[in-house]
């Protein structure tokens, strides 16, 4: 069993590599920040849980990424009306500034 001393110290060790990985670090190529991409990742869960609760709209037919606070949507919709409505509910959510609205209705 471990001491606690020692539990102690590994626990912050590990605290401090976390810190020193993530903290100022960017996040991507796009050197967005650690903050931004935790809004973006926000955002994205807000839109999907829109689309989770809208009876219009598949859920698990529709990707939502963000970048920037710009949502970006693909995959497939039924109709033009599915399709209309996913962008209406990602427009309508707090914090996204624009949307692009790349679903392909299927025939």
């Amino acid at each position: 069993m471990l001491k606690k001393p020692v539990l102690t110290l590994a626990l912050a060790a590990a605290l401090v590599a976390t810190l020193g990985a993530t903290s100022g670090c960017a996040v991507s190529r796009n050197q967005e920040t650690v903050g931004a991409y935790v809004d973006d990742a926000a955002l994205t869960t807000r839109v999907k849980a829109k689309f989770a609760a809208d009876p219009t709209v598949s859920a698990m037919s529709i990707s939502v990424e963000t970048m920037k606070g710009t949502v970006q949507l693909s995959g497939f919709a039924k109709s033009t009306d599915e399709r209309s409505m996913a962008e209406k509910l990602a427009r309508e959510t707090s914090g996204v500034v624009a949307v692009r609205n790349d679903i392909a209705v299927k025939q």
